[in-house]
Order: structure tokens, then sequence, then C-alpha cells
């Protein structure tokens, strides 16, 4: 256990700031399952639509570095992609 004043208060900050860092990650993984269940049905309209929301998130949380920059291309990149490849 932390034995300085700061070192508590920072172990109270860090259990909040874990916990946003942790719904954020979630909202992410949950954008990015919404929009592969749509590729899967082959709903281009909606695939192009969740796209958009989708990549609005994967940036957001790449600006709060939750996830690198480069992690979030690669996920915009393959989704766009995928969403371009529904015949």
């Amino acid at each position: 256990m932390a034995n300085t004043a700061q070192a508590r208060k920072r172990a109270r900050q860090s259990v909040a700031q874990n916990q946003h860092n942790s719904s954020l990650r979630s909202m992410l993984r949950t954008a990015i399952k919404r929009i592969r269940a749509a590729i899967d049905t082959g709903d281009k309209a909606v695939a192009n639509q969740l796209l958009v929301k989708t990549s609005s998130v994967i940036d957001s949380v790449a600006d709060k570095k939750i996830i690198h920059k480069n992690k979030a291309a690669r996920h915009k990149s393959r989704l766009a992609a995928a969403v371009k490849a529904i015949a």
C-alpha cells in the first residue's frame, strides 16, 4: 500500500483513469464488432454508415492515446477495405 499522501492520491487517480480507459476501449471494440457484423451480412449501405461512425470512434480513442495511432490507421484501413469489398 502507498505510504505517502501523494502516492495514495496517485493510486486513487489511477483506479479512476483505468475505469475510464477501459470504457473507451470497450466502446472501440463494440464499434468494430458492429461494423464487422454489418459486413458479414453484406449490407453495404449500413456498413458505409457504420464505417463513418466507427472511424470517428477509432480516431477519438487514438487521440486520447488509448491505442496507438498506427493501430488506429490499420483498423480504419482494413474496415474500409472490407466495406469496399462487399459485392
